[in-house]
């Protein structure tokens, strides 16, 4: 008999690699949850558990020069990622068309979601205090498997319907746009930081 894998789910874990950049952005996050007025009135109107500029400020490499470096180091690993998952851009480039920050306070998390219109997703984490909530991935197909029994608790991490990814401070992940994720609130007692972004 021959079982084969078909359908993989393309995932990238990288590394930002420049301590200093890491910190600079830490500081300008920090500084724009302090400024960001509009920002923190979204998050207090949607219930978002902190702070986030993702319906204030869309303009974040033109305003400071630390996102602006860290747009030209994401633009290799999302360039990498596309042609290590065989996208046929004819030629193109995948543009960044989205960046924000989120500041999530001690306890919360952020429910499941996809990001449509988009073609690369991902986020770069600043500040992961112990405790700090993963990046929860969810199977596509889940909603296909009707009467399918669960996966069994040994079952190798491709088979499982959930996957949790731990990340540190200075990791990249990058996913397909479509890929449900989301953050369950953890334990920390300091804010977890982190930049997301969408390639288009």
């Amino acid at each position: 008999m021959t079982i084969r894998s078909l359908f993989a789910t393309q995932f990238h874990e990288g590394q930002l690699g420049d301590d200093a950049l890491l910190a600079e952005l830490e500081h300008s996050c920090r500084t724009l949850a302090r400024d960001d007025r509009a920002g923190r009135a979204w998050a207090k109107e949607n219930n978002y558990a902190g702070y986030t500029s993702y319906a204030s400020l869309d303009d974040l490499p033109v305003r400071d020069p630390a996102f602006a470096a860290l747009r030209r180091k994401l633009d290799k690993q999302v360039a990498a990622f596309a042609e290590a998952s065989y996208m046929e851009l004819h030629g193109s480039k995948l543009k960044l068309d989205s960046l924000w920050v989120n500041i999530l306070k001690p306890g919360g998390g952020h429910t499941g979601h996809i990001h449509p219109h988009s073609i690369v997703s991902g986020t770069i984490y600043i500040a992961v205090p112990p405790g700090a909530g993963p990046l929860k991935l969810e199977d596509p197909r889940l909603p296909l498997l009707m009467a399918a029994p669960p996966r069994r608790a040994d079952a190798p991490e491709g088979a499982q319907g959930f996957v949790y990814m731990q990340p540190a401070p200075g990791t990249v992940f990058l996913w397909e746009s479509w890929l449900r994720h989301e953050v369950p609130a953890g334990s920390a007692k300091s804010e977890r930081i982190s930049i997301s972004f969408n390639y288009s």
